[in-house]
Order: structure tokens, then sequence, then C-alpha cells
């Protein structure tokens, strides 16, 4: 544990970690494995968050996606993770970082194929016009004055 720290420092390991997901049932299972501390929302970050992600071994970050109005980053920490875009498949290791900007209809995610869990930190927008496309399944994440949904590719909803 590091000394004890006040706001707007703070040590991550003292947040709560966060597990589920908020995607239809047939598109949880292989995101079962993923936890996160949701950094940015500790220290009152509006305009984009981050998280400091733990994958398990076998574990995916989320479905392959991309944005309408939001900007990716990953950053890895430790471990050993395979990225997933549209042009294929990739090593990255501590240190390593991959970008997406938003509108760039080039799906992706993390794949944990190792034996360890690994640790990333994931920074995005927080655009309320924001859409995300799932190119591989049947799903898009909207949003409305209410918040998120899910619905199918041809608009109706989970």
């Amino acid at each position: 544990m590091l000394q004890s720290l006040k706001l707007p420092a703070l040590d991550p390991a003292m947040l709560p970690a966060k597990h589920g997901t908020s995607y239809p049932t047939p598109y949880r299972e292989a995101v079962d494995g993923r936890s996160w501390r949701a950094l940015g929302d500790a220290v009152g970050l509006t305009q984009f968050g981050v998280n400091l992600v733990e994958l398990a071994p076998g574990s995916w970050s989320s479905q392959r996606h991309w944005h309408t109005h939001e900007d990716e980053l990953i950053y890895v920490l430790d471990g050993e993770l395979v990225l997933i875009t549209d042009e294929g498949e990739q090593r990255m290791t501590a240190g390593s970082a991959a970008g997406f900007p938003a509108a760039k209809e080039n799906g992706h995610h993390l794949a944990n194929r190792g034996d360890k869990p690994t640790r990333f930190l994931a920074i995005g927008g927080r655009s309320r016009a924001d859409s995300c496309y799932y190119p591989d399944i049947d799903l898009i994440e909207r949003q409305d004055a209410s918040g998120y949904y899910y619905t199918h590719k041809d608009g109706t909803r989970y």
C-alpha cells in the first residue's frame, strides 16, 4: 500500500474492483475474467475516463468494437496481451500502447492468452453522442437521455 494519499492523489489498490458487464447474455462470457478500477471517476474527471484493467488468463477486454465519437488509448502495464483488429493480431507487452481514433471503423479488443493475469490502462472519451459498434456480433451500444442501451443491428432493443 502506498503511503496515505489525499485527493487528487490516490492509491488505485484502495479503489473497489468492478466486475461484470452490461453486455446482453450471449456476449458476456468472454469478459467474465475482466475487472477494473475507475481511476478517472475516483478523481472526478469528466472529459475522459481512465480505468486500470486486469484480465485473467483466457479473458477478453471487451467484444471487438469501435466508437463513433470517442478516442481510446490503452497502455500495457504488465503481462502479455494480444491486440486483435481488422488487420489481424499482434502481441503487446509491458510498455506498449495502442490508440483507436473515434469514427475509424476498425474493431479492436485485447485477449489474455497467457497463464498469468495482465494489467493495462484504458483511457477514453465520455461523449454523449457516442455509439459503439461490434462488427463480429449482432450488437450496437447506443445512448439517450436515460443512459446506455443495446440494440441488434436492425435497431431492435435487447
